[in-house]
């Protein structure tokens, strides 16, 4: 089954997502500028967010695995000239070659782990230490010696951030993990000019004489104001691959699709956030369900920028009319095999594709969506 997302979210002046310059990310499409906020973006404030962790199945991801274990290690009391070779060795079987960044105890690829792989890991380390009874015959181990780190591979529970978002490894040691979820850059559904704020910042101790006057400090942050469309979607059958290994599968993929549209709308990038304060919620959430794996991005709704002209603009309204007159063509031209489709739009409720349910509450619609999978048999 394939779970499709769809979000019109509008933004007053914001930088939510950087390039190497500091100025908020654009690309263009259909011939305009426009903003954009990476996917790389998007996923990690979703998975970083407080209401993805309320599901309390999440990794870390991180160079330091070598230090957390050593962590583990001090906890389950192996004695600290152990630990601290340990951490060496670990990170010398991880980058290969056994020297690069041996000093930092870090290792050259970022991965996410789970708590579990952690924790076995850890295991392994310290029943290697116990059968070599010292630390010279434990240095003498090579990495090929370490064959047990190679359970941590298999028939492992791993978390659900995970299991959607995926993991590519290199180490023989942990499992690559196919991503449940596609998430598309977020972009504006209009053109974009980029604007440049100026500020001063003035000593409070500055006294009135001239030769006192000035700024303390003087600089500028780029920014710009978007309705940015989003779109992602969720493989069920991979997801539940991915968790197979979950003592609480089912009922943690009930509660996860829910939790991931939830984190969607409510989750917004935290780049320079202290500065605008960008926190808004989305206008308009679609959410469809597809037995039949025929994914569809709906962004070409948007091909022809939507003009912020005339008497009355409103740049939201017009975007939703684009986006369910796009929806309504594509049903009638392809005749997509959709059996649910879940809408809520609370400023514009009238403005909807012909064929959906409306919601006219957030959670209304989110329970829609988890009985969809008890009916599709996920519970």
């Amino acid at each position: 089954m394939l779970i499709e997302i769809h979000m019109l979210k509008n933004y007053p002046p914001v930088n939510l997502n950087r390039d190497d310059s500091g100025a908020p990310k654009t690309c263009f499409f259909g011939g305009v500028q426009r903003g954009r906020i990476s996917s790389q973006c998007l996923k990690r404030s979703w998975r970083t967010s407080e209401t993805f962790h309320e599901l309390e199945s999440f990794g870390v991801r991180t160079r330091s695995m070598p230090v957390l274990v050593g962590k583990r290690l001090e906890e389950l009391g192996v004695a600290p000239d152990f630990v601290d070779e340990a951490v060496k060795k670990l990170t010398g079987i991880a980058n290969k070659d056994g020297t690069q960044n041996k000093k930092a105890n870090i290792t050259t690829q970022i991965v996410i782990y789970s708590q579990e792989e952690i924790e076995r890991i850890a295991q392994a380390v310290k029943a290697a230490i116990e059968e070599d009874g010292d630390i010279k015959t434990f240095l003498k181990r090579s990495p090929k010696e370490f064959d047990k780190l190679r359970s941590c591979a298999a028939d492992k529970p791993i978390t659900a951030d995970i299991a959607l978002f995926g993991r590519m490894v290199t180490s023989p040691y942990l499992a690559d993990v196919d991503a449940a979820m596609q998430v598309a850059h977020a972009i504006s559904t209009h053109a974009v000019n980029r604007e440049s704020d100026y500020f001063t910042a003035v000593d409070d101790l500055i006294g009135d004489s001239e030769e006192d006057s000035g700024a303390g400090m003087i600089g500028d942050v780029d920014y710009n104001s978007c309705c940015y469309y989003e779109y992602a979607s969720i493989d069920t059958d991979i997801l539940r691959e991915n968790l197979k290994n979950s003592e609480n599968r089912e009922e943690l993929i009930s509660k996860l699709i829910p939790a991931m549209i939830k984190t969607m709308a409510y989750t917004n990038p935290s780049g320079k956030q202290n500065t605008f304060a960008g926190q808004v919620l989305p206008d308009m959430v679609m959410v469809e369900c597809k037995k039949d794996k025929i994914p569809l991005s709906y962004v070409n709704a948007f091909e022809e920028p939507v003009s912020a002209w005339g008497s009355q603009p409103n740049l939201v309204k017009s975007s939703m009319k684009k986006f369910t007159e796009h929806v309504d063509c594509m049903d009638k031209a392809y005749e997509l095999p959709i059996n649910q489709r879940a809408y809520f739009a609370p400023r514009f409720a009238d403005i909807h594709p012909e064929r959906c349910d409306e919601y006219e509450q957030f959670s209304a619609m989110t329970k829609a969506c988890a009985e969809w999978l008890k009916e599709d048999g996920l519970k």
